[in-house]
């Protein structure tokens, strides 16, 4: 699995720490999260499980080691839906799953925050949102995301697919 944007380690360390057969890459574009990252995976001893990636997720998605390698991709707080997908959907292996935290309330009419035709170009199908104390997305990689993306870094959140 992949923690996109891991921060302070939410949910990456916590996933990881639950699901003991499970190898996590923690992916973050900071030094200083980053290199708490790194301390936190030592400290917990999970260093065998958990690799921490510093980079860009658009470059992320470039890197041949990294592109298509992962059955689950997570975004806590990463960005808009339209910038999640893009720096997600590469990363993917066909049949994978993209979970996504949702806002708690005041939520857009449903389907608006994931519209499935955008979505299709990179090879995504959104599932129906879930609500179980909290809500996230599911969103399933129905075909490898196409070499075209993701595009250059910081075109995802300039210019959007949706």
């Amino acid at each position: 699995m992949a923690d996109l944007g891991s921060g302070g380690g939410l949910p990456g360390l916590v996933v990881a720490h639950a699901l003991e057969g499970a190898t996590v890459a923690l992916i973050d574009s900071s030094a200083r999260r980053t290199a708490f990252l790194r301390r936190a995976v030592a400290r917990l001893g999970l260093g065998d499980r958990v690799r921490v990636v510093e980079d860009r997720a658009e470059v992320c998605g470039r890197d041949e080691a990294l592109r298509g390698s992962f059955d689950g991709v997570m975004a806590r707080s990463f960005g808009r839906p339209a910038v999640v997908a893009e720096c997600a959907a590469p990363l993917l292996k066909s049949g994978g799953w993209l979970l996504v935290s949702e806002p708690p309330s005041g939520r857009p009419p449903e389907g608006s925050r994931w519209p499935a035709e955008p979505l299709r170009q990179l090879g995504l199908v959104p599932d129906e949102p879930t609500r179980e104390g909290f809500e996230y997305q599911v969103l399933r990689q129905r075909e490898p995301c196409p070499d075209r993306f993701p595009r250059r870094v910081g075109v995802p959140a300039k210019r959007p697919l949706f």
